[in-house]
């Protein structure tokens, strides 16, 4: 039996241009100046996260509750209705789960769209664990996330293969301990390098994943 952690944005789900959307949409509401890595920069944070970034170091004039909250509802509907599989996600987490494998999602996105979302796809039920960073209280920017996913599955943190399609939490799970499978997004494309050289994997798609 192997065991899986799998982002969910941009590596379950080809939801990255919506997320990044969402985000820049706030920013530009709020006319704040930010660096044109910024979704790089945001993503393993979570929207806790995010929001404290964008109060402490891109000034905007909004409490990170209001933010949370912001970011929360032009997520949802995206989440719930539209933001589709990515190829080959479906079939291969199916297949996976036949063959009796542990296969769990760690995300920064908020249950209130993570959910509705995976279960809309029909997959939901086929995960061992389904967590967004807020059942931890961090984010996956710390490598103590990793272990402490771990230790909730179960498993030794050097025996779980994680998934993501972002360089810094391909580069954090790695110096938690985890093995890592760097996965391709057009958003990260340019990053391609990068987290071929921190990752023990690297794939364009899923249906690469069985044979790994």
């Amino acid at each position: 039996m192997k065991t899986y952690l799998f982002d969910f944005d941009g590596t379950l789900v080809d939801s990255m241009p919506v997320y990044a959307g969402l985000m820049l949409r706030i920013l530009d509401e709020h006319e704040a100046e930010y660096p044109e890595n910024i979704i790089k920069i945001i993503t393993p944070l979570g929207y806790a996260g995010t929001a404290k970034y964008f109060v402490e170091k891109l000034h905007v004039k909004r409490t990170e509750e209001e933010l949370i909250a912001l970011m929360h509802a032009y997520a949802v509907e995206a989440y719930t209705y539209r933001v589709p599989a990515k190829e080959y996600v479906v079939d291969v987490v199916k297949q996976l789960k036949e063959r009796g494998d542990s296969l769990n999602v760690l995300t920064a996105s908020p249950h209130a769209a993570l959910d509705p979302c995976l279960k809309r796809l029909g997959i939901y039920d086929l995960f061992d664990n389904v967590w967004s960073c807020e059942d931890f209280g961090t984010s996956k920017a710390d490598p103590e996330i990793y272990r402490m996913a771990a230790k909730r599955i179960g498993a030794k943190v050097e025996d779980v293969l994680f998934l993501d399609d972002n360089y810094n939490a391909d580069k954090t799970a790695k110096e938690a301990g985890m093995r890592v499978c760097a996965v391709y997004d057009d958003t990260s494309a340019e990053y391609e390098a990068e987290m071929r050289a921190v990752a023990d994997h690297y794939i364009h798609d899923f249906s690469e994943l069985p044979e790994l």
